[in-house]
């Protein structure tokens, strides 16, 4: 088991060293390749209408007249030890994780990040608690209750949950439930009120996803309900109930749980229509505030930090593999 973490955390260390790379590349080499000048490049990091003066002042606190490499590591350092930018004669120590000053505020990237952090994470773990205890059970209901009114009448549904788009969905029950919108209150200052806010945030986003995990853990009930294991253990007296809960939904989990950290990891990067719809104040409705204001340290923030979210949740799903089968480990 210690030989499987350490493979698993120098794994996650080598996919964020090459995410970071691929993020960089993306911000700073791309335009180059695509024909941008280091001016146009610097241009784009000081804001709209730049004057001469700012770009080259810009040029020389950013290092993009240095080479590629000597920035990338700069890049690096900034994120693991934070870095210093220089104002013309003064400099200023940005902390780590270090992505830069807004074009629009003038404050590192970082802590307003932080601060929206708690939203994102209040819709993101609500809404999964409930779809992935609705879609399963559902899936498992309706594998077992095959052909009936009842599969029947949850898989019309899966596939509605499936074929809306979010927006619509969230539009519709703003207007029916809660026209007066939702305001985020903090779960330390008001659980109540946390909770109650965003209750219809949770459940419309939960939809989505319910309605995708009932239709999976249906094929996969009825696929492993075949198996010859299941008909043995059928024969060997074990209650049905068992044979459902120990035997058959445990091999359906797998590719559930599998699904299920990589759209955690998604959500917990910015669930941005939901945010947007509900007009919450997390990292998704941040994103789309630095994309409509063209705020470039803003968006390669949101971009690292969602995928620093996507590869830990990866990394918990294998070690979540390695605890249910002892195979994975191997």
């Amino acid at each position: 088991m210690a030989r499987f973490l350490v493979r698993r955390l120098a794994g996650a260390v080598l996919l964020l060293v090459i995410t970071s790379m691929v993020t960089f590349a993306i911000f700073f080499i791309v335009p180059r390749l695509a024909g941008q000048t280091v001016d146009q490049l610097a241009a784009q990091y000081v804001g709209k209408d730049p004057s001469q003066a700012e770009i080259e002042a810009t040029k020389e606190k950013l290092g993009l007249d240095k080479p590629i490499i000597v920035q990338y590591g700069q890049f690096i350092k900034g994120i693991v030890a934070g870095r210093e930018f220089s104002f013309g004669p003064d400099t200023e120590y940005c902390p780590p994780p270090c992505f830069g000053y807004s074009f629009k505020t003038q404050r590192p990237v970082w802590p307003d990040l932080v601060d929206r952090v708690p939203v994102t994470f209040s819709l993101a773990i609500g809404a999964a608690v409930i779809w992935l205890i609705t879609g399963v059970s559902i899936g498992v209901l309706s594998a077992l209750k095959k052909g009936t009114i009842f599969d029947r009448f949850a898989m019309v549904i899966a596939l509605a949950g499936v074929s809306l788009p979010i927006f619509f969905t969230g539009l519709l029950s703003l207007a029916l439930f809660r026209p007066t919108g939702v305001n985020y209150v903090p779960f330390t200052s008001d659980p109540l009120g946390w909770a109650s806010n965003l209750l219809l945030p949770w459940i419309t986003l939960a939809f989505l996803y319910a309605a995708l995990y009932a239709r999976l853990t249906r094929a996969g009930m009825l696929e492993t309900m075949t198996e010859d294991y299941i008909r043995t253990a059928r024969a060997k007296g074990l209650r049905e109930r068992k044979v459902v809960t120990r035997h058959a939904l445990r091999a359906t989990l797998t590719p559930i749980l599998t699904i299920f950290g990589l759209d955690i990891g998604l959500l917990l990067g910015g669930a941005v229509l939901t945010e947007s719809t509900f007009s919450l104040p997390g990292i998704g409705r941040y994103a789309i505030d630095a994309i409509n204001n063209q705020d470039l340290p803003q968006v390669l923030g949101v971009t690292m930090l969602a995928a620093f979210f996507v590869v830990v949740a990866s990394l918990v799903v294998d070690l979540l593999y390695a605890v249910a089968d002892p195979r994975v480990r191997l």
